[in-house]
C-alpha cells in the first residue's frame, strides 16, 4: 500500500477526532475506485476528505497503473493520515487498436481489474470496518467486484454535473430513438427533462461516432448506473436547478441523486512549508497587478490546442488590451485535443509555438507559464477577474467556487456540452465562437473583463453562485446535509 506508513495513525487521529464513539467500534471505511485522469482523482480524494473531517470515515483510494505519473504520485502523498492509497496491478490493453479513445481504455482497464479488485476489496473488509464502495463515472463495472467481496453498499461517483448525468441516464433509450448521429441533427437540439437543450454537436465528445467502441461503452456504463445504490454528483443545485429538481424527484429504477458539490481542491498545509517554486513565481506577479484585472488562460491538465489556435489566442489577448496569465502547453496538431491526459508535463517547449515577438511586445501585461500553474491560488487570488478555460467540470466548479467569471473555450469530453449549459443555461461564462479568429477572442476577452452588457450580467451571477456555493457546504447547508444523509444509512447497518 502507498501510504502504508500512516494506516496506524489515521486509526489514531480518527479515535481523537471522535471520542467515545470512535473508541467502542474501529471508524468507518471507505473504498473507492479512482479511474484514470486527475480530474477523476481530485474530487474523490476531496470527498474523502469531507468524510474524515466532518464523519470520522476513513478511506482507500484505488488508483489504476496506468496513471502512477510523478504528479499523481505527489498528489497522494500529501493526502492526510485518514486517507491511504493502494495502486491496482498493471492491464495489459495491447490488444487494443492504437487509436482506443480514452473512454475506451479506462472502460477495459476496469473491466479486466475486477479479479483482482474482488481480492483487493475482500482483503479489506477483513482488515477494516468497510460500509461503502464508490466507483467513478467509468468504473461501475466494478460494482461487481465489490458485491462479490461482500461490500454491503455500492454509490456512484459523478464527478461531471447534474446535465451529463442525465444524458447518461438516457442515452439507453436515446440510443434507439435517434437511429443517426448527434451531431447530424441540425437545428433541432437534444432535449432532456431539466436541461438545457443540447445541439447535436455538442453533445459530449464520446457519443459522437455510433460506430466507435467508445459510444458502445458509454451506452453501457448509462445502464449500469442503475446498478449503484445512490449516485453522488459534484454539482449544486444554483448552477443547474431545473435538473436537479427532475433529479430529486424518485423514479423507479433510477437510484436516488445527491448533489454534494461542489467538491474541490482543497489548500494543503503542506504547500506552506514547500521551498519556492520558479512555476509559483506567477503568485508574486499577480501580486502587482490590480485588483479583478488579470484573465486566466488554463485548458486543464489534459488540454492541447492545435498550432493556429495558439497563434490566434495569443494575437486575441494581445488584441483584448487586458492583463493575462497564461499556462502554456505545446500544442497538438494531431486532432488530440486531449494530448496530455494521461501526463500534464508539456514535452516540448512551448514558447516556440507563439507568434513571433509576442512575448517581448506582452512583457508589461502578460506572463506566460509553462505546463502548470497552482489553479486554485491563481483563481482565489483579489487581482484575477476572469477565467478563460476549458469548460472540464473541475476548472468550472473552483471558478465558480472562487467568483471568478469565465470565457468559455471547450476542447474535448463533455466540455462543449458544459460550455451550453454554462453560457445558454445559467449564464455564468460567454462562448468563444467555433471560428478562433483573433478578433472574437479579444471581443469576449474584453466583454468578460470589463464590459457593461453580457460582462455584467455575468459578472453578477457568478458572484452569486459563489455565495450560494459557499452557503451549501456549511454546516446544515444543501450539500452538507445531502452528505450527511449519505453517511447516516451506513451507521448502525454495517454490523
Amino acid at each position: 500500500m502507498e501510504n502504508g506508513e500512516c494506516n496506524g495513525s489515521s486509526v489514531t487521529m480518527t479515535t481523537k477526532c471522535n471520542g467515545s464513539a470512535a473508541a467502542s467500534r474501529p471508524p468507518m471505511h471507505v473504498a473507492m475506485l479512482v479511474t484514470p485522469g486527475m480530474g477523476h482523482l481530485i474530487p474523490l480524494a476531496e470527498l474523502a476528505k469531507r468524510l474524515a473531517a466532518r464523519h470520522g470515515v476513513t478511506s482507500t483510494l484505488l488508483t489504476f497503473a496506468s496513471t502512477a505519473s510523478a504528479t499523481q504520485r505527489e498528489f497522494l502523498a500529501s493526502l492526510p493520515p485518514a486517507i491511504e492509497s493502494v495502486s491496482l496491478p498493471p492491464v495489459d490493453l495491447s490488444d487494443l487498436p492504437s487509436d482506443a479513445a480514452i473512454e475506451t481504455l479506462m472502460s477495459e482497464e476496469c473491466v479486466r481489474l475486477v479479479p483482482a479488485l474482488t481480492g483487493i476489496l475482500s482483503r479489506l473488509k477483513e482488515a477494516r470496518r468497510l460500509v461503502a464502495f464508490v466507483a467513478d463515472l467509468f468504473g461501475a463495472d466494478s460494482f461487481d467486484a465489490a458485491r462479490d467481496a461482500g461490500v454491503p453498499r455500492r454509490y456512484l461517483f459523478f464527478p461531471s454535473n447534474l446535465h451529463t448525468l442525465t444524458l447518461l441516464l438516457h442515452l439507453p433509450e436515446l440510443d434507439v430513438s435517434i437511429p443517426g448521429e448527434f451531431r447530424d441533427l441540425g437545428d433541432e437540439p437534444v432535449r432532456l427533462p431539466g436541461c438545457v437543450p443540447i445541439p447535436g454537436k455538442d453533445i459530449l465528445m464520446p457519443l459522437q461516432d455510433k460506430s466507435k467502441a467508445c459510444y458502445r461503452w458509454m451506452v453501457h456504463h448509462g445502464m449500469r448506473y442503475c446498478d449503484a445504490d445512490a449516485i453522488l454528483v459534484n454539482s449544486f443545485d444554483a448552477v443547474e436547478p431545473d435538473a436537479a429538481k427532475v433529479l430529486r424527484h424518485p423514479k423507479p429504477g433510477r437510484p436516488p441523486v445527491f448533489p454534494i458539490g461542489p467538491l474541490i481542491q482543497t489548500h494543503c498545509a503542506a504547500d506552506d512549508d514547500a521551498p519556492p517554486s520558479p512555476r509559483a513565481a506567477c503568485l508574486d506577479w499577480l501580486d502587482r497587478q490590480p485588483e479583478k484585472s488579470v484573465i486566466f488562460v488554463s485548458f486543464g491538465s489534459g488540454g492541447a490546442l492545435p498550432t493556429e489556435h495558439m497563434r490566434e489566442l495569443a494575437l486575441g489577448l494581445e488584441l483584448s488590451g487586458q492583463r493575462f496569465l497564461w499556462v502554456v502547453r505545446s500544442p497538438s496538431d494531431e486532432g488530440e485535443l486531449s494530448a496530455n491526459y494521461y501526463d500534464a508535463e508539456t514535452k516540448k517547449n512551448p514558447f516556440s509555438y507563439l507568434p513571433e515577438g509576442f512575448v517581448e511586445r506582452t512583457k508589461e501585461v502578460g506572463l506566460l507559464v509553462p505546463s502548470w500553474a497552482p489553479q486554485t491560488k491563481v483563481l482565489a487570488h483579489r487581482a484575477t477577474g476572469g477565467f478563460l478555460t476549458h469548460c472540464g467540470w473541475n476548472s468550472v466548479l473552483e471558478s465558480l467556487a472562487h467568483g471568478v467569471p469565465m470565457v468559455a473555450w471547450p476542447l474535448y469530453a463533455e466540455q462543449r456540452q458544459n460550455a451550453v449549459m454554462l453560457t445558454e443555461g445559467v449564464g455564468a461564462a460567454i462562448r468563444v465562437p467555433e471560428a478562433k479568429g483573433r478578433e472574437k477572442i479579444a471581443a469576449a476577452v474584453r466583454e468578460m473583463m470589463v464590459g457593461e452588457g453580457r460582462g455584467a450580467a455575468v459578472r453578477a451571477k457568478v458572484a452569486e453562485l459563489q455565495r450560494t456555493a459557499t452557503d451549501g457546504l456549511r454546516d446544515g447547508g444543501a450539500a452538507t446535509s445531502a452528505l450527511d444523509e449519505v453517511v447516516d444509512k451506513w451507521t448502525g447497518q454495517d454490523e
